[in-house]
């Protein structure tokens, strides 16, 4: 099976880059896959017939296009997305996302959507062991706060965490620090992701949803 992965962010790309040969085995072996990262969610267009600027890498945005596109494309069996949810409304979200895929897959091939509760960041919260792996000096205290999968401000929680200062240290200092961060949270505490031991709902549900995709479970 080969599987088309879309993401938000390049910090959610590289944080999938580790985690999908985990849930569904190595780079061919046998399934194949691509990864594409946009520039931030966007919104579902209102009329899905609008066209979008491919330039503009806004993932809601060309969402429509690239469902269509995959659809006629021979080769890519799935597509997956993988969003924040952000504060939406998670069953409203998901129903808004299910109707764009049905008016824009015919005959349907298998798109998958999965929405991490309320950021990514609640992944990694979800694996406090991972956590405290790559930053040995973390803040048990608020990791021990945290109630898992909650709308929080989860990217806050995990800074008050792991970074001096804070995430209000992190904002008062501005961009770029942000995104480097969220980089640096990839890279340090997704390879020691533990899959059975992550707390996370909304991480089951991804690695639930590839094994079904892919036929494993």
């Amino acid at each position: 099976m080969h599987i088309e992965f879309l993401v938000e962010d390049s910090s959610g790309r590289r944080l999938l880059e580790l985690l999908i040969p985990k849930i569904i085995g190595e780079q061919s072996a046998p399934h194949t896959w691509r990864l594409h990262d946009y520039k931030g969610v966007g919104e579902i267009p209102p009329k899905l017939t609008r066209k979008a600027d491919p330039k503009k890498r806004i993932l809601l945005d060309q969402l429509p296009r690239i469902l269509r596109g995959n659809n006629k494309t021979s080769g890519i069996d799935a597509t997956v997305v993988v969003l924040d949810s952000d504060r939406r409304d998670c069953k409203k979200f998901l129903a808004e996302l299910l109707r764009l895929r049905d008016s824009c897959t015919s005959p349907r091939k298998t798109t998958l959507f999965r929405l991490a509760i309320e950021e990514m960041e609640a992944w990694y919260l979800g694996d406090p062991k991972a956590v405290l792996t790559a930053y040995p000096g973390a803040d048990k205290a608020v990791l021990d706060r945290y109630k898992q999968d909650s709308v929080c401000g989860t990217w806050e929680v995990l800074a008050d965490a792991v970074h001096p200062g804070g995430a209000q240290a992190i904002k008062d200092a501005g961009w770029p620090l942000p995104g480097n961060l969220k980089h640096e949270f990839a890279n340090k505490i997704g390879p020691h992701l533990d899959l059975k031991r992550n707390k996370s709902p909304s991480f089951h549900k991804l690695c639930d949803g590839l094994r079904r995709l892919v036929g494993s479970r």
